[in-house]
């Protein structure tokens, strides 16, 4: 059998897709964390992972950190066809009535009225509908109603995010973790790249009707630690206008993995600066000792 040639960042793409699929479905967090850290594993590899493969069989594969035997199954199918059997599975598996249909208080009828009237095929597309007014303007649907989606995806969708982050930070609080200054540096770079046009750009599934590759996505092994960066893309982030501010951090290193948002703060001492969210105090640290050493040239002038 023949192999077909594949980047490793366009095999890492594709896990991330099998990913992003398997969280909008609920999956169990450690199988969707891991395949979220074999994608990293196989976009910071310095090898060709095809070449590991036609050298070395899926036993080669599987030596890579974090690919186990039905991760690497997954590679050498989407390198020796071009196709991903469970990539295609996970999208077709459900249909977007079905999904819609799931939340208490839309049936299969409102569902589908739901779906041909708005595009919406996914629970954070639904979300953000339900707060930006779109929602309340289809046949069946009422203020009372649209806050009850509301209530429920928030408790819902806000569940499954705080299950991949536990999922993907083994350590916790108390493990290792990058500095503040490290991920500022990280995002500094990404922001830099971003806007002049360096970076890939990817089409998310979420809030991009038209399919537009607008996304732009870094990765960048810093110190130690694999990053991945990318703008938000959530609904609080089109809500607040901030596709093009925030930006998120996903890290891991050897077992310890996890995400920070990055943001640029609108208030209080930090006004202007761009701030780690959760670790306000250490970025108030941080900025304070950089100011202080800009200014100790000038002291003794």
């Amino acid at each position: 059998m023949g192999v077909e040639w594949k980047s490793n960042i366009d095999i890492a793409d594709a896990l991330e897709r099998v990913a992003d699929l398997l969280e909008t479905q609920d999956s169990m967090p450690f199988r969707i964390g891991a395949y979220r850290k074999a994608a990293a594993t196989i976009a910071n590899w310095p090898d060709s992972v095809a070449q590991v493969l036609a050298a070395e069989g899926e036993a080669g594969l599987r030596a890579l950190p974090g690919v186990g035997k039905s991760i690497a199954g997954t590679v050498a199918e989407l390198v020796r066809t071009g196709h991903v059997g469970l990539l295609e599975r996970l999208e077709g598996e459900a249909s977007p009535e079905g999904l819609l249909a799931s939340v208490p208080g839309i049936g299969p009828e409102l569902a589908k009225r739901i779906h041909d009237a708005l595009d919406i095929t996914t629970l954070e597309a639904l979300e953000l509908a339900a707060h930006d007014g779109r929602l309340e303007r289809v046949e069946g649907f009422g203020p009372r109603r649209a806050e009850q989606v509301r209530e429920v995806l928030a408790a819902r969708l806000g569940r499954n995010r705080r299950e991949r982050e536990r999922a993907r930070s083994h350590g916790g609080e108390d493990g290792p973790r990058p500095s503040v200054a490290l991920l500022l540096r990280v995002d500094a770079d990404y922001r830099r790249r971003a806007e002049a046009g360096e970076l890939r750009r990817i089409a998310p599934k979420r809030f991009n009707p038209s399919g537009e590759a607008w996304l732009p996505v870094m990765r960048e092994h810093v110190d130690d630690w694999n990053f991945r960066a990318l703008f938000s893309n959530t609904a609080l982030a089109h809500q607040q206008n901030a596709t093009d501010d925030w930006v998120v951090l996903y890290y891991d290193q050897d077992d310890v993995a996890g995400q920070y948002t990055v943001v640029t703060s609108h208030v209080g001492p930090l006004k202007g600066r761009r701030v780690v969210r959760g670790r306000e105090d250490e970025c108030l640290a941080y900025y304070s000792r950089r100011d202080t050493a800009h200014e100790a040239p000038h002291a003794g002038a």
